[in-house]
């Protein structure tokens, strides 16, 4: 049955009722729309949809899909383009400093685009790493009844009888560069990596962010993990778009959603798959979208006390596929919720608390991905937050299959990712040195780079946890071994991993949280007294811009004040 709408109390109004407005309506007319369809509530359908990455080209079609949903359900559905950079074609390189830049860019012209037109409910549908936390901190911004929907992983591919990702072509590289597998190897790993359509499949930051979307409640149950190539996903698409008019009828917004205890959710979500370590930047940032203070510590906090439930890649066998086939995220909630670790009451876009939409799910005893929650992987979670004299302001890594949880070793720095990545490639890391890469936060890189191309070189040369790697930069969802990222405060600001030289033993202790320079307070004074900031090659442009607004990793790494400052909501216009 479709709902009745008061158009007088929407933002719509602006662009499409009373005389006035009639030359804004002329254009609706020009695009094929009737009378009728005007006095219907306006939905956005963003889509992130591009041809720049197999993790996009579905979006289109599945924003397409919902506008079936929408005008079945009495609404007037618009669809509209946002930008994504992605981060497998942005690694290794000068363009992975756009990364993390993307998510604001995503974030605010989603926001532009709903203010300047009036929308009155939004859609978003994404798939690579930044534009799902981008679509959801939009979401959160605007505050009008919104649902967000995943593109949908990748299928993983064939090689040597075994399931593969990307991130096995990453790992090549260094196996090449150490001369154990012939180029012959590398070129026909790389042409079946990636079968088609979809994100990486592994447990890497965007399969981690599609999970926090359902563990928020911000996305349709069971919904985020089936494959892009899946026939599913149009029946999601086509749900989503009737859902959100029911969300707008009752005025059901993503703030009555996304509460701090959902927050406390998914971060409990993020540490019980193993996922990427990057959620501890996006969780805050979207927290800072609906004023509720929740940063690297607060997460890190949680992750102490979650039990390691999903044998998923990096650290584990599986990929998404296999996550989906066993049930999905709701099937491990339903375990986790047992433990008494899950804040049940929390509402969600079906307009059911989380525990309602749990009591739903029968566990599925026969899968063999996702471990009952009382008797895990481990007890705590595979991902954990640190805190020391090298990083007051915290760092975070993931221990999620690593076997080595306390490393001590001498310092070998580097002031940038290339020197590094060149320095592995010559085989001049030895095992048991801490590598140190510097100004690559998110004002000194400028943009926070991800490391996946040192890192996984690292592993395929065999030193995956025979060394130790820190960075006030950022890793991949996909990084494995005794990598440590977000160090902060950052050595753009002068934090005292900016004061590293070659030579001082660093202590990493990842069951205790810590991570200490053992290196004299007074030495330590006397650098610092010494250290002059650097400047960098981006002093123009959208970089330039981020570095000039951007907070603190442990914040969220985010560009504006955030709902606290807010002196009205969109949705209230």
């Amino acid at each position: 049955m479709t709902n009745s709408f008061d158009k007088s109390k929407l933002p719509s109004r602006h662009v499409s009722v009373g005389p006035e407005r009639a030359p804004h309506r002329s254009y609706y007319y020009a695009m094929g729309w009737k009378e009728e369809d005007i006095a219907k509530p306006f939905v956005a359908l963003a889509s992130a949809g591009n041809d720049s990455a197999p993790c996009n080209t579905m979006l289109d079609a599945q924003a397409d899909w919902a506008r079936e949903g929408v005008m079945a359900a009495g609404g007037t559905p618009f669809r509209f383009n946002t930008i994504t950079v992605t981060d497998g074609i942005a690694m290794g390189h000068q363009g992975m400093k756009s990364s993390l830049v993307s998510r604001e860019v995503i974030a605010d012209s989603v926001e532009l685009s709903v203010r300047g037109h009036c929308y009155d409910a939004l859609v978003a549908f994404a798939g690579c790493d930044k534009s799902l936390p981008g679509m959801m901190m939009a979401m959160l911004r605007l505050n009008v009844p919104s649902i967000f929907v995943y593109g949908g992983s990748i299928l993983p591919g064939r090689f040597e009888d075994r399931d593969v990702t990307v991130v096995d072509v990453f790992e090549v590289v260094g196996k090449y560069a150490a001369g154990a597998c012939p180029l012959k190897d590398v070129i026909a790993l790389e042409k079946v990596a990636c079968p088609g359509h979809g994100a990486c499949g592994g447990q890497y930051t965007a399969n981690t962010m599609a999970c926090v979307g359902e563990a928020m409640g911000l996305s349709l149950p069971n919904s985020n993990m089936a494959p892009a190539p899946y026939q599913s996903r149009q029946e999601v698409a086509v749900a989503a778009g009737k859902q959100v008019m029911d969300l707008l009828a009752k005025n059901i917004r993503p703030r009555d959603i996304c509460t701090r205890e959902a927050f406390e959710n998914a971060a409990r979500i993020v540490a019980a798959t193993g996922g990427s370590t990057n959620a501890a930047l996006h969780l805050p940032a979207m927290a800072n979208e609906c004023g509720i203070s929740f940063d690297l510590f607060d997460v890190a906090e949680i992750f102490k006390t979650t039990p390691y439930m999903a044998d998923l890649k990096p650290g584990g066998k599986y990929v998404a596929k296999d996550m989906h086939d066993a049930g999905g995220i709701y099937m491990l909630m339903k375990s986790l919720a047992q433990t008494g670790l899950l804040n049940l009451d929390c509402m969600t876009v079906t307009g059911k608390t989380l525990g309602e939409n749990i009591d739903e799910v029968t566990w599925n005893p026969d899968q063999k991905v996702i471990y009952d929650a009382r008797a895990p992987l481990s007890p705590t979670g595979g991902v954990v937050g640190l805190k020391g004299s090298l990083a007051p302001d915290g760092a975070i890594v993931k221990v999620a299959g690593m076997k080595r949880l306390q490393f001590e070793g001498p310092a070998v720095v580097f002031d940038c990712e290339e020197d590094a990545f060149a320095a592995v490639e010559k085989r001049e890391i030895l095992e048991g040195q801490v590598v140190v890469i510097r100004y690559e936060g998110p004002k000194g890189g400028p943009g926070m780079r991800e490391m996946l191309s040192t890192t996984a070189a690292l592993y395929g040369l065999g030193m995956g946890e025979k060394i130790a790697l820190i960075t006030d930069g950022r890793f991949s969802g996909a990084t494995r071994g005794f990598c440590i990222g977000h160090v902060g405060p950052e050595a753009a600001e002068g934090g005292p991993i900016a004061l590293v030289e070659n030579g001082d033993i660093i202590s990493i202790d990842a069951e205790a949280g810590t991570i200490d320079l053992m290196v004299d307070t007074a030495v330590l004074a006397e650098r610092k007294a010494r250290w002059q900031p650097r400047s960098n090659d981006y002093q123009a442009g959208a970089l330039w811009r981020f570095a000039q607004n951007v907070g603190p990793a442990y914040q969220g790494a985010v560009t504006h004040p955030g709902a606290k400052a807010e002196t009205h909501i969109y949705a209230d216009i």
